[in-house]
């Protein structure tokens, strides 16, 4: 049985009652129903529902799908990694996106349920990917109680992040030192081939990628503006120009994917690999006041707008969305409500806003669970638990959209 803090309990209940009343025919909801509810509540219940279906209790851990799909392999490791068989648990990006959403209802609330619930149970789980075994010691895409797995760069980054943000909320220097620890095996992903720069993966170092890149560039301003100490602030510059030379896109100021070791670039454009970007441009523009880091910020959020967001079919008709990658757009938002804080332009986060809720009136399934359209019910059963975790946060996120 799930046991469930209060306030947790309370707005399961609630979630429960609204599914209950609205999910049984997606198709016919219209966005007024549940457009106006808070979006911090509509974050808890979210939470809730991840809880109740993806718990894993022999493990403490969650499940990578709800329902288990037993043939289930996941598509997002290295080439060559070892697939783990009979997997129990979810590996450790969509686990982390929980945390995040945690983190930042936290953030925005200040409720100790939330920090009861990271400590208690979320962080407890955490510690069994932490491998110390290999030096300098980092989280492994697995746990370790099934052997060694590939650690990878950038997610580790995303924790070192969630780090900064609960010793900001807390004042425990027990995360900051937890950021430090991940900061020193992220750059020991940084070496002078291609003239900087981190790899993806610790066991295949065959590329450097955005997504390692950009949000260490962010780590690293974070950490500045936590610290004081200049290093870091002279790290997040040269990590954000390496990343701006080599795959950044002159045409339209999106970010590229990745460039390999024989300067081949990989010119796939994911949306959070630009809001990365968007948000290190943010955080050096707030730390040197040097406008040049605004304007990069703003040329590639207009870029990614123009690049990304198109036009989909609804039940109402076709309307304007952000693409099918839910996680993905999340960071995006991150890097698009800092922008937000210095510039006023709200077209931006406002049309992310408008998706989340259309998602959440129109495309859950009969369980209350999101797929990865936010236009429409997905026709996967198995619902992915990162493309439910980042909801927590965006939504969470909502909760001081204008409080610029």
């Amino acid at each position: 049985m799930l046991i469930m803090q209060p306030t947790i309990q309370r707005t399961f209940y609630l979630f429960f009652i609204l599914s209950f009343i609205h999910c049984g025919s997606p198709r016919e909801k219209k966005v007024s129903e549940t457009v106006h509810q808070q979006p911090g509540v509509v974050a808890d219940s979210i939470l809730d529902r991840i809880l109740e279906l993806y718990a894993v209790p022999h493990h403490g851990l969650l499940t990578e799908t709800y329902p288990v799909n037993p043939n289930h392999q996941v598509d997002y490791l290295a080439d060559g990694s070892a697939q783990k068989q009979k997997q129990e648990v979810s590996f450790l990006w969509p686990y982390s996106g929980v945390i995040s959403g945690v983190v930042s209802l936290y953030k925005e609330t200040k409720d100790s349920t939330y920090l009861s619930l990271l400590e208690g149970r979320l962080l407890p789980g955490l510690d069994k990917y932490f491998d110390a075994s290999r030096q300098p010691a980092a989280y492994q895409s697995y746990p370790v109680f099934a052997g060694h797995s590939d650690r990878f760069y950038d997610d580790n980054v995303w924790l070192a992040l969630d780090f900064c943000s609960l010793y900001e909320s807390t004042g425990n220097t027990t995360y900051l030192d937890k950021a430090l620890l991940l900061y020193e095996f992220i750059y020991s992903g940084w070496d002078d081939k291609l003239g900087g720069g981190i790899y993806w993966c610790e066991q295949k170092k065959e590329s450097k990628n955005t997504c390692s890149n950009a949000p260490s560039a962010v780590l690293c301003a974070r950490l500045f503006t936590i610290t004081g100490d200049s290093v870091y602030l002279h790290r997040a510059i040269d990590t954000y120009q390496w990343t701006k030379q080599h795959l950044l896109d002159p045409s339209d100021h999106v970010y590229w994917d990745n460039i390999s070791l024989t300067d081949d670039i990989s010119k796939h454009k994911y949306t959070y690999n630009s809001g990365q970007m968007i948000e290190a441009g943010v955080l050096l523009y707030r730390a040197t006041r040097d406008t040049t880091f605004l304007r990069d910020a703003q040329q590639t959020a207009e870029g990614s707008f123009k690049h990304f967001a198109s036009n989909r079919p609804t039940t109402d008709g076709e309307q304007l969305f952000y693409p099918s990658s839910p996680w993905f757009n999340t960071i995006l938002f991150r890097g698009l409500k800092a922008l937000y804080a210095e510039d006023g332009n709200e077209a931006y986060v406002s049309l992310m806003r408008d998706n989340a809720y259309y998602a959440l009136n129109h495309s859950r399934d009969e369980n209350g669970l999101f797929g990865n359209s936010w236009n429409k019910p997905s026709d996967n059963r198995f619902k992915w638990l990162l493309d439910n975790a980042c909801m927590i946060e965006l939504f969470s996120e909502f909760s001081s959209l204008n409080q610029k």
